[in-house]
C-alpha cells in the first residue's frame, strides 16, 4: 500500500530557498485511491509547538491554500504524472525551522489537520540566522 514520502529538507541560511517534494511509495493507499485523487497539504511542527498548516493543493492543482505566515514566500504545486507535490520555499526565515510533513485528504477542509487521513514521516528544515 502507498505511503507518503517527503524529501528535500536541509539546512539553509536565512533568505535562502528550499524545495520540498511529497510523493507516494506505492500505487494505491489503503482506501484504494491513488495519490492523484487526493488533495495534499503541508504542515510543520517546531519543537514545543503544535503542528500547523502551511499550504495545500486540491487533487487537480486548480486550488491552493496558504497560511498567512507563508503567503508570498511559499508556493505549492503538483505534477500528477509524477505523483509528486512540491513546496517551493523562498525567503526562508529562522521561524520557518520545523519538521515538515505532507498529508493526504479528500477535502474540503484543506487547512484543518483533522481532515487529513495519511501522513508522511516528515523532513527537517533548519534555517540559520
Amino acid at each position: 500500500q502507498a505511503q507518503l514520502v517527503e524529501s528535500g529538507g536541509g539546512l539553509v541560511q536565512a533568505g535562502g530557498s528550499l524545495r520540498l517534494s511529497c510523493g507516494a511509495s506505492g500505487r494505491t493507499f489503503s482506501s484504494g485511491r491513488t495519490f492523484s485523487t487526493y488533495g495534499i497539504g503541508w504542515f510543520r511542527q517546531a519543537p514545543g509547538k503544535e503542528r500547523e498548516f502551511v499550504a495545500a493543493v486540491n487533487w487537480s492543482g486548480d486550488n491552493t491554500y496558504y497560511a498567512d505566515s507563508v503567503k508570498g514566500r511559499f508556493t505549492i504545486s503538483r505534477d500528477n504524472a509524477k505523483n509528486t507535490v512540491y513546496l517551493q520555499m523562498n525567503t526562508l526565515k529562522p521561524e520557518d525551522t520545523a519538521i515538515y510533513y505532507c498529508a493526504a485528504t479528500t477535502g474540503p477542509l484543506f487547512t484543518q489537520r483533522l481532515s487529513y487521513r495519511y501522513w508522511g514521516q516528515g523532513t527537517q528544515v533548519t534555517v540559520s540566522s
